[in-house]
């Protein structure tokens, strides 16, 4: 099963990405929805599981503690990086780095919290693999999405697509040789739900609007966080 999932954890970021890569002039949108999508992720997928793995050892202000130093640890990092940026000879800027670097992370620890699942029950794995999936095909939009907008190529776009897509398969397979403690997964999630914000309301929603300033883009981002919303409802029914 653990197999099965990890091929669709792969398929669904893969295809993400592609999407993306082939409405490439349409970026604007696709930054858009982006943006929602990692808005949404962070609210509904991140912070509640972060919640529901570490409230029994950790109080909810501790919690939410830990996603406001994610936001300012990746604001920090943004910013610092900002200033000393340089593009490199394939135009790939050092915050699209930081950026696909952080969202392929998540999806390793995507594929951590779907292996450590199954450890406690089969139900419980294939819960929190449905979760993921529901996520995954954004997360392919999301990196690449961010590879372009900061003046990435296509052949860069496409490696980090593969990173990222092959993270949750990387981090499944890790959990055969380690466990951690809920807690600990609870408080790197928070962690992550801050980085997140930062993506998705400092860069990605700005940089959608600013050079297409539509209706459009404003509805694709509402769309992204609908999206999300009603996947993850539906994988916890």
């Amino acid at each position: 099963m653990l197999l099965l999932i990890s091929l669709a954890t792969f398929l669904s970021t893969f295809l993400g990405g592609l999407f993306a890569l082939r409405f490439k002039d349409r970026l604007h949108l696709i930054l858009g929805f982006s943006a929602g999508a990692v808005i949404g992720v962070a609210f509904f997928d991140l912070l509640p599981e972060s919640i529901a793995l570490a409230g029994t050892s950790y109080s909810v202000a501790t919690i939410t503690s830990a996603v406001a130093l994610g936001f300012v640890a990746y604001l920090f990092l943004d910013r610092v990086i900002t200033l000393h940026a340089h593009t490199d000879e394939n135009g790939h800027g050092e915050r699209s780095v930081l950026g696909a670097g952080s969202l392929s992370i998540h999806s390793f620890l995507d594929g951590i919290a779907i292996g450590l699942s199954f450890q406690v029950s089969t139900a419980v794995g294939a819960i929190v693999a449905v979760a993921v999936l529901a996520h995954d095909f954004s997360d392919g939009i999301n990196t690449v999405g961010l590879i372009l907008k900061n003046g990435g190529t296509r052949q860069s776009a496409f490696r980090w697509l593969t990173i990222d897509a092959l993270a949750p398969v990387l981090g499944i397979f890790s959990t055969i040789f380690f466990s951690v403690p809920q807690q600990t997964l609870g408080i790197v999630l928070a962690i992550f739900c801050g980085f997140f914000m930062y993506i998705g309301a400092s860069d990605l929603l700005p940089e959608s609007h600013h050079s297409h300033p539509t209706l459009w883009t404003t509805v694709m981002t509402a769309l992204g966080v609908a999206v999300i919303y009603i996947a993850i409802s539906l994988a916890g029914l």
